[in-house]
């Protein structure tokens, strides 16, 4: 059998995904591995023989999928979240990489391993092929050449030793914390405010207008000044019904549909009157509404505000749902292939509103070759651009960071004249999901070996505890600062901790115990800090530790 898979890496593959898949379903104690057991399944399969490894491109491939789905996703909120707290959060995970810094250097001490050993330590706890890659360079223009091909070794025994770890510490340092303080994923996500996060669950209500002095002012006017968030949709004046469009000016005695939060038609409601019982959705005979889908190339990666749908449809939208999520749509959002628009218009003009915006399940499944690739191709350009530092190293941002960085740009622009850069959400899933089981799979067979018989020699359990306990110190100190000190989001901070670590398997785990995107974000937001960080941070501890 092994023969076999030796043989037929196609077939390799997806035995690994077989079994690894299902697997992480599995719960324990209330949590599970998810697609992160493909990689343990890899390591396992690997470890019975040296040729049981998947080619190279497997993984590569799989990684670039996977980061740039990922950066297209989260580019608006990766701004956002720049916007807000990217600095501070930066900041965080550049001092928990000091963290780890200085628990190596006392492992070397105390262990006495030699310094070239430490420095791979340092780089597979916190899983960065990157700063083992930095350190290699660094010393094949230290070394003397008689020691070159001992000293460029022992790096790669301290990596590989140290990063299967530097996986499962993590995930083990997140199911711990979010037992201890008892997270509630989906009730943090609701009252979430960034942009492209869940928000709390949206509802319509009718409210009937008392106010005296409502007539003043247009409901664009009254929704600024009062800082609502809410949007109005149909409004019934008498017998007679009409949409609230921007410039429409409410009257005492309407009954006006709003949609929002909870707490926020409570407000809108006890200014402007009081809640009605009487449904005035049910009667469609003049205006109806439905949900269509966004599949019009010319309509994605526009602003709401900017397709002026009232003017020329008579048009309202009142919702739109990306996913499983719910979004109050404001003017400046950007729709996106595969949103779901809730549109209320006149019956006679429902058909023209919905040839406007597509409605065609069948396009918005698939995948436009074009520029996926070409933005692919430019992220994997840019991963292969050299970056002189300080010390005659130079960076690369490699297979993951270039895709990312690229896509996140992209995401956020969303389109280049003719050319949406987005995907369809499903179709997003979808390669984002293929892109994590080909890395977990292509680096857990590739490992497997080496740290089984890397770990039976003498020293090798000494490399692994010490790795063991910089990962999950270091992950510890993240959650436990972000969340208590900082108040950071868990659904973001476990992403974060996953940029910390520019980890995919441990970002996938926590978009399994999330079940949104928040992680993204948190992701997104220290992966390129992360990266850098840890290069800079080997080349001191080279000149410390050699």
């Amino acid at each position: 059998m092994v023969k076999i898979l030796i043989n037929n890496p196609l077939l390799l593959l997806f035995v690994v995904a077989a079994i690894g898949y299902p697997l992480g379903r599995i719960k324990l104690r209330g949590s599970s591995l998810g697609v992160a057991a493909v990689l343990f399944v890899g390591l396992g399969i690997g470890a019975l023989h040296p040729d049981l490894k998947l080619p190279e491109i497997v993984y590569v491939l799989g990684l670039a999928l996977f980061v740039y789905t990922i950066g297209l996703s989260s580019g608006p909120a990766f701004v956002a979240s720049l916007r807000q707290d990217g600095i501070r959060n930066n900041l965080l995970i550049l001092c928990v990489l000091l963290f780890a810094g200085a628990l190596t250097v006392a492992a070397q001490r105390l262990l006495g391993l030699a310094g070239t050993v430490s420095v791979g330590l340092f780089a597979g706890s916190l899983t960065n092929t990157p700063a083992l890659a930095g350190a290699l360079e660094t010393i094949k223009h230290l070394a003397p050449q008689a020691q070159l091909d001992q000293l460029l070794a022992e790096p790669v025994v301290g990596y590989s030793i140290a990063y299967p770890m530097g996986v499962m510490g993590v995930v083990f340092a997140i199911s711990f914390a979010q037992k201890l303080w008892k997270i509630d994923y989906a009730e943090e996500g609701k009252h979430l405010k960034i942009a492209g996060a869940a928000t709390e669950e949206l509802r319509s209500t009718t409210i009937r207008v008392t106010w005296p002095d409502v007539g003043r002012q247009t409901v664009a006017e009254l929704s600024r000044q009062e800082k609502w968030d809410v949007i109005f949709g149909r409004i019934k004046r008498r017998e007679e019904y009409l949409l609230a469009g921007s410039q429409v000016r409410l009257q005492g005695g309407d009954l006006v549909i709003a949609v929002g939060s909870e707490p926020e038609l409570q407000r809108v409601a006890a200014f402007l009157g009081e809640l009605s019982e009487e449904e005035i959705t049910a009667d469609r005979s003049e205006f109806d509404y439905r949900r269509i889908f966004v599949s019009n190339p010319r309509v994605a990666g526009r602003r709401l505000g900017s397709l002026e749908l009232y003017e020329r449809f008579g048009a309202t939208v009142t919702r739109v749902r990306r996913g499983d999520d719910d979004f109050l749509p404001h003017n400046d959002m950007v729709l996106e292939l595969g949103d779901r628009v809730r549109v209320v218009t006149h019956r006679d003009r429902m058909a023209e509103v919905t040839a406007f915006f597509g409605d065609s399940y069948r396009a918005v499944s698939e995948v436009d070759i074009l520029t996926f690739s070409l933005g692919l191709a430019l992220g994997l350009l840019l991963g292969i651009v050299p970056f002189p530092l300080p010390g005659g190293v130079t960076l690369k941002l490699g297979f993951a960071g270039g895709p990312l960085i690229v896509a996140l740009i992209l995401g956020t622009i969303g389109r280049s004249g003719g050319m949406v850069w987005s995907l369809p959400y499903s179709a997003n899933m979808t390669l984002r999901q293929i892109g994590l089981v080909l890395f977990l799979a292509g680096i857990g067979t590739r490992a497997g070996y080496g740290f089984v018989t890397t770990l039976a020699k003498g020293g090798g359990l000494a490399i692994f505890a010490a790795g063991a306990v910089i990962t999950c110190a270091s992950a510890l100190a993240a959650l436990w600062v972000g969340y208590k000190i900082f108040k950071v989001p868990m659904g973001i901070l476990i992403g974060m901790v996953a940029g910390l670590q520019t980890q995919p398997a441990v970002l996938g785990y926590a978009l399994e115990q999330t079940g949104n995107d928040l992680p993204n974000i948190g992701y997104a937001s220290v992966y390129p800090v992360a990266t850098i960080g840890k290069i800079l941070i080997v080349q001191v501890l080279l000149s410390m530790l050699i």
